[in-house]
């Protein structure tokens, strides 16, 4: 991991990536003609008539980075991503080229998976650049289509760190807020925004620190709390929420319980044992999606070597499946939150903030994957905390 104070010094890398013609490229090419005072590199992993292609290139020539007419650089990765980066870090550093930023293109069928661990596998790429986060694009009107018929598309939506849906306008409400359901039930940490692509803020699609062990983990309160009409069974309550502690005797700590229910969407049912209250089970959508996530959270400390042991394990048999998981962990022995993420089989941790003196120590961990056995999970995390 790299230290706080390299990282100013690191290029950022954004990848962007979508369902085919959900516009990703219209969104590049607004990027590359507004993004005055900023020199950007961009990688494009696909040919096809929506490259760039148009009058943004100087020169049309073989070579594999050629210059923009806006001062941009323009990349086509005909070899490997990590020679491509490589060769950009070279010609950087001998001042052949002037650019601040990396925008990696990847193809409407990609699995941004292995663009990623990219990152993580190379020290002199890890070095030099920060993988800042990943952007995809959804397309309204195709999109529930989409995540029905390719495994590829939902796997964009789970690697997210921000997902644009395009042409909202072309459906309507209801359509647009199923579909934003089934979104948050493939990634609930993952801010989702229609867009209009002449509008939209581009402040807001770079330098998110999606990658960044920081201290926020934001989870969509309505993957929380989806209210299902079916969904007030109580009987199988250890199984459906990321976490449902039974003995906690009468130390429940009201105050992680949100109990202003006139906000009902924010309250945290899955640290929630109050029998008054309805439990909204997660029943998955209609859709059966091959990709999706759970929340695990407790109150109780973990126990650090049985934790390593769990995960080590728990990334060597399910890694190929887990596409991306992140949490704050409350330590037995460690003053300050742990702060742990992964990509596949890769993961990650140091240390966060100190816990105050008068705050709630807690874990919250999100994991987004491919069929991955919740209750697996759940009951192994479970024995790694602290009796």
């Amino acid at each position: 991991m790299n230290s706080p104070s390299s990282l100013d010094s690191m290029v950022p890398v954004t990848v962007l990536t979508g369902f085919l013609g959900a516009g990703k490229t219209t969104l590049l090419k607004r990027i590359l003609s507004e993004y005055h005072g900023k020199r950007i590199a961009v990688i494009e992993n696909e040919f096809g008539p929506e490259s760039i292609d148009n009058d943004l290139l100087v020169t049309d020539q073989e070579e594999e980075i050629i210059e923009l007419s806006n001062g941009c650089v323009c990349c086509t990765v005909r070899g490997d991503l990590m020679r491509t980066l490589n060769d950009l870090r070279t010609r950087r550093q001998a001042g052949e080229l002037n650019f601040e930023r990396v925008i990696i293109e990847t193809t409407g069928m990609a699995n941004p998976g292995p663009v990623c661990q990219t990152f993580f596998m190379d020290d002199d790429i890890a070095d030099y650049y920060r993988l800042d986060a990943v952007v995809t694009v959804v397309d309204a009107k195709h999109g529930m289509q989409t995540l029905d018929k390719q495994e590829e598309a939902q796997k964009q939506v789970g690697f997210a760190d921000r997902i644009l849906v395009s042409k909202k306008d072309l459906v309507t409400d209801a359509e647009y807020a199923n579909l934003r359901r089934r979104l948050i039930h493939i990634n609930p940490r993952a801010a989702i925004e229609a867009v209009h692509f002449g509008e939209t803020d581009l402040k807001k699609l770079i330098d998110i620190s999606g990658f960044n062990l920081n201290t926020i983990l934001d989870i969509d309160p309505q993957f929380l709390a989806d209210d299902h009409p079916d969904a007030h069974d109580h009987s199988h309550c250890d199984h459906d929420h990321g976490h449902c502690e039974h003995d906690h005797g009468h130390d429940h700590d009201h105050a992680t319980c949100g109990h202003d229910h006139s906000h009902d969407h924010d309250h945290d049912h899955a640290t929630c044992t109050d029998p008054t209250h309805h439990h909204h089970h997660h029943h998955a959508p209609a859709h059966n999606d091959e990709i999706g996530a759970f929340v695990f959270k407790s109150d109780k400390a973990f126990d650090p070597e049985r934790l390593e042991e769990f995960l080590g394990g728990v990334v060597q048999v399910y890694g190929p499946d887990l596409l991306r998981y992140k949490g704050i962990l409350y330590m037995k022995g460690i003053n300050r939150r742990m702060l742990f993420q992964g990509v596949h089989q890769m993961m990650g941790a140091e240390p966060g903030k100190p816990w105050q003196a008068n705050e709630k120590k807690s874990t919250k961990m999100v994991f987004i994957g491919r069929k991955l056995p919740q209750e697996i999970f759940t009951k192994g995390l479970e024995q790694c905390l602290t009796k």
